[in-house]
């Protein structure tokens, strides 16, 4: 990212509600250099999605899916165990009836 984390987060969250979509902030990580873990509830068929920044092998970076679990439960055991793992770490929750991720950047399809 080039931008701090929040500033980042805050434009992603404005993103999904002028989208149309709900958004929150879950949790808070480092203002400055936290990572970020999106997940997205598709109201429509009623899954989850969760996406993690990553780093390709050529330098660029990417937004992939860490877990390809599509319950809600499963991918809040993720968090969970993400956060104890990266007390820095930053958790959105968009819900969105069309499943969108509002990222701006590459999305690895998976």
């Amino acid at each position: 990212m080039k931008f701090s984390t929040d500033i980042w987060v805050a434009a992603l969250v404005r993103r999904a509600e002028l989208g149309g979509a709900f958004a929150v902030v879950a949790h808070k990580g480092d203002a400055r250099a936290g990572s970020v873990l999106i997940k997205v509830l598709d109201r429509s068929s009623g899954g989850a999605r969760l996406f993690a920044e990553a780093t390709r092998a050529d330098g660029e970076t990417v937004w992939m899916q860490p877990s390809r679990a599509q319950q809600e439960a499963d991918l809040d055991a993720y968090i969970t165990r993400a956060r104890r793992i990266d007390p820095d770490l930053w958790v959105v929750e968009i819900e969105d009836r069309l499943g969108r991720h509002f990222l701006t950047e590459d999305v690895d399809p998976g």
